[in-house]
């Protein structure tokens, strides 16, 4: 999973059955087609292999894009993304059984782009949802221009 901390809109995700490092380049590269890299971007997630890997290490650096990694045993340093998953589980996963890892992809994209992105609203976003705090946030630059 990979939120874009701003608005905390999910912009880049991948499902497989194992936690790879091609699971989370892949979710790195939606997350590169769907917003531009700007100078100075800083990447942050846990200390987990796949992400401490040569190949997702070396994709972030051929993007220009900085990589941070959460302390050593602290939980509270990755706890945008850790918050996401909570929520994830208790809206839409709760009680659930999925009879096909399709099915749990499918409902799971559903939520993210019709529901989590667009509707759902955020205290840290004045109570927006990430769509609407983006587009809140280009009006305001546009008439500043």
């Amino acid at each position: 999973m990979v939120i874009d901390l701003y608005s905390r809109r999910a912009i880049g995700w991948a499902m497989d059955e194992q936690q790879t490092t091609a699971l989370t380049v892949t979710a790195l590269e939606m997350a590169l087609h769907q917003r531009p890299v700007l100078a100075g971007l800083l990447h942050h997630s846990d200390r987990g292999s796949q992400y401490g890997a040569v190949a997702y290490q070396h994709r972030l650096v051929s993007c220009g894009i900085r990589g941070s990694m959460s302390r050593p045993g602290n939980c509270w340093d990755n706890a945008v993304v850790e918050s996401f998953f909570a929520t994830l589980k208790s809206e839409l996963m709760r009680g659930r059984l999925y009879h096909t890892r399709q099915d749990a992809r499918t409902e799971i994209f559903a939520y993210l782009e019709g529901f989590y992105n667009r509707s759902r609203r955020h205290s840290t976003l004045g109570y927006l949802s990430p769509v609407e705090f983006e587009q809140r946030a280009a009006q305001l630059t546009s008439s500043v221009h």
